[in-house]
């Protein structure tokens, strides 16, 4: 019989294997998760057009700002954080690769030259068993040629292999969704910190238009100094108030390099060659859709991977339990062996042969058991971690959809404390003039004026911060549907 024809016999017996097979182990089922029917603060929030409905994947185009856009754009390509998760995810995937692999036979080949020489003694003592005459000193050398083909391959009987192809799927799904995670939390904070960023050049640009306010101030007072009509304490005072200021404009500077050099490190770029131009604050405050709280649970890729990890952890447990059962090995080995070259290939030295073995473990001293409690408790801590995900995604949803609610109540007050204390400041800057009040007056009311105005611009970058972390609360645009089955068709 030829190496083919007992080939065309393996598949056969795959076949009939593969009906009597049996997948041990619990099925999946995603087990419940505390959610509400609806977001507690979304009371007074607005709803988006319909049109509007999901938050899109570059999410930061929201907030029209081309420099942010751009910046945005490099996290994927230069983020050391995000090339470490993508490289992760390569590496899950080769593993699923791997698992899958054992659905095959394994085949082995190589040829060998063996030269052997038997005992003289052993011979000798063969001989006389025998009752040979021989003197038991002639033993001859052997020289065997042998070209073997070996097939060994386990019948997945009782699963095991499935549950270890879907345990490595579930992994590599659920390391997709930390890679989606790494790239949103790259891109929310870059986006949190360009905003502080600009709320410093705003604050600057105030100080700075503040200092030259102050320097008219003081050079009214000098003037009415040395006219004899300011004491010496309203010069002191104006000297003072503009060093004080001048010196908080410097002060800014602190907070904008640590913010540029932060960005840079996002983006993957040294902090000495990376600088952003000072720019306007932008005030757009995009409508951002809350959406079902059912829908988070697709929605965050936090969320998902921890469900995915889960999925494998039930897997398992059936991987853990098939150890149990007996596992079944089919063998096959054909070949050339030849005593002499020249018959080494040739078909008379052909060769095949046929097997199966069924193993079992009898006695292991608890082990299986302690296996499958092991595997069951993982199970269980990932059910546990999963359900806290879940619930600080609301948390943080809620806490965004609070934050940007009240401060937008809290913005329209401190507007209207913004005007009266402008206006309170010019009407004390005449009366001063006027000689009606002191400097100190004016001191009050501008001070006032300035701490209300830096509170604002302060309350500003706060919203848009808010704004960025509730996108990233709900997911940033993400979706579980957009993973993918990384063992595909064989496995099923």
């Amino acid at each position: 019989m030829c190496v083919y024809s007992l080939a065309k016999y393996i598949p056969c017996a795959a076949a009939v294997l593969a009906l009597a097979a049996c997948t041990v182990g619990p099925e999946y089922v995603r087990p419940a998760a505390p959610v509400p029917i609806a977001y507690k603060e979304s009371v007074g929030w607005k709803i988006a057009r319909p049109n509007d409905a999901r938050i899109g994947q570059r999410w930061w185009k929201l907030f029209n700002d081309p420099v942010l856009s751009a910046l945005e754009e490099q996290v994927v390509i230069s983020n050391q954080n995000v090339l470490a998760a993508e490289a992760q995810f390569r590496q899950a995937r080769a593993l699923v690769q791997q698992a899958r692999a054992e659905y095959s036979p394994l085949v082995t080949t190589g040829a060998s030259v063996t030269r052997s020489r038997r005992s003289g003694s052993f011979s000798s003592g063969n001989n006389s068993d025998s009752g040979s005459s021989g003197s038991g000193g002639g033993a001859a050398s052997v020289t065997a040629f042998s070209l073997p083909i070996d097939l060994s391959w386990e019948a997945d009987v009782w699963g095991r292999i499935r549950r270890s192809v879907e345990a490595s799927r579930d992994n590599a799904q659920a390391s997709e969704a930390d890679l989606a995670a790494a790239q949103l939390s790259a891109q929310a904070e870059l986006a949190q910190n360009y905003f502080l960023l600009r709320s410093q050049d705003a604050q600057k640009r105030l100080l700075d238009e503040t200092v030259a306010s102050y320097q008219k101030a003081l050079e009214l007072t000098r003037n009415r100094y040395a006219g004899g009509v300011a004491a010496r304490a309203d010069l002191l005072q104006a000297e003072t108030q503009l060093k004080t200021t001048r010196a908080q404009a410097i002060d800014l500077g602190v907070q904008r390099a640590q913010l540029e050099h932060a960005i840079a490190l996002l983006i993957g770029k040294p902090a000495s060659s990376f600088s952003i131009a000072p720019a306007p604050m932008v005030t757009v405050f995009p409508e951002i859709p809350a959406g079902l709280p059912s829908q988070l649970l697709e929605r965050r890729p936090d969320i998902a991977s921890a469900e995915r990890r889960m999925a494998a952890a039930n897997a398992q447990i059936g991987i853990a339990q098939a150890a149990y059962y007996p596992s079944l090995i089919l063998s096959a080995s054909a070949g050339l062996d030849a005593l002499r070259l020249a018959d080494w290939i040739s078909w008379p030295s052909r060769f095949w042969a046929l097997g199966s073995a069924v193993s079992q473990t009898v006695f292991e001293g608890g082990l299986r058991r302690a296996q499958t409690e092991e595997a069951r408790a993982a199970y269980d801590a990932t059910v546990a971690s999963y359900r806290q995900t879940v619930l600080t995604g609301f948390q943080e949803v809620e806490d965004n959809l609070a934050t940007l609610r009240i401060l937008e109540l809290e913005s329209e007050a401190l507007q209207d404390a913004v005007n009266s204390s402008r206006e309170s400041s010019a009407v004390t800057m005449n009366q001063y003039r006027a000689g009606i009040v002191s400097y100190l007056n004016v001191i009050v009311s501008q001070n006032t004026a300035l701490a209300n105005e830096r509170s604002a611009v302060d309350l500003l970058g706060r919203r848009l911060v808010a704004s960025v972390l509730l996108i990233e609360a709900l997911g940033g645009g993400w979706d579980a549907a957009s993973l993918g089955d990384h063992a595909g068709k064989a496995d099923q």
